[in-house]
């Protein structure tokens, strides 16, 4: 079963690393793709008009931006998908 979340990351974003530790915790199961791959980042570039780390997707919604300012909005969506576990 795929996971209903991406996360489009770099190996150095600690925005990134802070997303993923935080669905780890709430054991929300994600699929990573790293930016650093040219074609990952043009894909990513043509899909969301953004090239920057983390870009976490959600079904055909996605977020961009810091951890904090992502952090609610990831919940909100997962929680309006019934995939939240709290």
């Amino acid at each position: 079963m795929k996971a209903a979340v991406t996360i489009y990351s770099t190996p150095t974003c600690p925005d990134c690393r802070s997303l993923k530790s935080w669905l780890k915790r709430e054991g929300i199961a994600y699929t990573e793709r790293d930016l650093t791959d040219e074609a990952v980042m043009e894909d990513a570039r043509r899909r969301f008009g953004v090239r920057i780390a983390p870009i976490t997707e959600i079904g055909d919604w996605f977020a961009y931006g810091t951890f904090e300012d992502q952090k609610p909005r990831i919940e909100a969506k997962l929680r309006e998908m019934g995939l939240w576990p709290g």
